[in-house]
């Protein structure tokens, strides 16, 4: 059964693990923001994790979310070690570590299947 539920779109800065290339992130914050769609931008996954943040609780408990940050099971098991795991389904993670601005953003915003 498709989720009808509003796409939501979840940015991570990597504050401070600095990981993902910095024009990567730079590009697809500026894309966000020019496209006028809504999301939410958050300094840092990995910090969050580390202090059990209740905004992750929050974005585990919706559906329809494609987050920009890492790698899928890094992102995934951040959720874990948090104590509020991401669905199934209904949750995508853009990889900004393998993508390009341009490609992560495509990603994020593409319409899906059920659209």
């Amino acid at each position: 059964m498709p989720d009808n539920s509003p796409l939501r779109i979840v940015y991570c800065h990597c504050a401070f693990a600095q990981v993902i290339p910095t024009a990567v992130k730079l590009g697809v914050l500026e894309q966000l923001t020019e496209s006028k769609l809504a999301f939410e931008c958050v300094p840092d996954l990995c910090e969050m994790s580390a202090r059990r943040d209740p905004k992750l609780q929050e974005l585990s408990q919706g559906s329809n979310v494609r987050i920009a940050a890492c790698y899928p099971r890094a992102v995934q098991g951040l959720f874990v070690a948090a104590g509020c795991p991401l669905p199934k389904e209904g949750a995508e993670i853009i990889n900004m570590r393998t993508l390009n601005a341009n490609e992560t953003f495509a990603a994020l915003t593409r319409e899906t299947a059920a659209e």
